[in-house]
């Protein structure tokens, strides 16, 4: 399998999220059931998802690491019942044991956060499956949580243009071949509310690049600060209009995905971009 067969033509990709957790910072604990897990990926599937990234550790910030026995329990029987009824899913893990035991469920892409810096036998994992693999960059002493701010050399675009490009060079020597590689520039990952729009504002001269861009916006708290400067109430869900914002000039300017955890708006806002594009309605629609 490659990226280019997970590309969905003619529009950006929608990717919806099930977090297999407790404490996931917009879902913790909803989904945590195997079989309420799997049915709400058959929902976001309903709903419009082309894909389903199933985690079974947070990253919020405070979070505490799982064991890996715990985390591949959560997420592979979910991916497995997934697959079965024809729904691709990609595995959110930074552990090489995990994103392993989600192959053999039948994953189709492995999404790792830390990029592959987390565990050393990652990029092993992502070539020997030959899977479509997302690097994310995420710049951190430990990685964990997302909490906190890293140092990027006074320039977040170049330093993570620059983080991507060493990722990439890492894949590659490890054997992930070009066209499974997909980026993500890590979004609310060790970032403050001005590097995250400066990212979003720098993110045409990362779709001009070699390799399809994944945007990971949703429900981020540089997103619920739109409502909040406004003195309005801004918990997680409060941040979907401004998500399915950020998802519609993402896909109008090309993005290769969206992860979403509100797929009927995001996907709504997708297919405004797709026709507004193509400079028709989506699916042949008239109105």
């Amino acid at each position: 399998m490659r990226v280019n067969d997970l590309t969905v033509p003619g529009r950006c990709l929608v990717m919806g999220i099930v977090n297999v957790t407790e404490d996931s910072f917009s879902d913790g604990g909803q989904w945590l059931d195997v079989d309420a897990a799997v049915a709400h990926g058959r929902e976001l599937a309903a709903q419009g998802a082309d894909m389903i990234d199933v985690g079974g550790e947070s990253t919020r910030p405070g979070a505490t690491r799982v064991d890996a026995e715990v985390e591949a329990a959560r997420v592979a029987p979910v991916i497995r019942a997934l697959a079965q009824e024809g729904i691709p899913t990609s595995v959110d893990t930074m552990r090489a044991s995990v994103a392993a035991a989600a192959a053999e469920a039948g994953v189709a892409m492995i999404n790792d956060v830390s990029g592959g810096l987390a565990d050393p036998e990652m990029y092993r994992v992502m070539a020997d499956t030959d899977l479509p693999v997302c690097l994310m960059h995420w710049r951190t002493v430990q990685f964990g949580d997302a909490a906190g701010r890293a140092e990027h050399g006074g320039d977040v675009v170049r330093d993570v243009h620059e983080s991507l490009g060493q990722l990439v060079d890492n894949a590659l020597a490890a054997g992930v071949v070009r066209g499974n590689i997909v980026l993500d520039p890590g979004l609310g990952f060790a970032k403050s509310r001005e590097d995250n729009w400066a990212l979003l504002h720098a993110l045409p001269t990362f779709l001009a690049g070699e390799f399809p861009v994944l945007v990971g916006a949703s429900r981020k708290r540089f997103l619920a600060a739109v409502r909040t400067g406004r003195g309005l109430q801004g918990a997680p869900a409060d941040a979907d209009p401004a998500t399915a914002a950020v998802t519609a000039i993402s896909a109008q300017m090309g993005a290769w995905g969206v992860r979403v955890h509100n797929v009927p708006v995001s996907r709504d806002a997708v297919d405004v971009a797709a026709a507004w594009n193509a400079g028709g309605a989506p699916g042949g629609a008239r109105g």
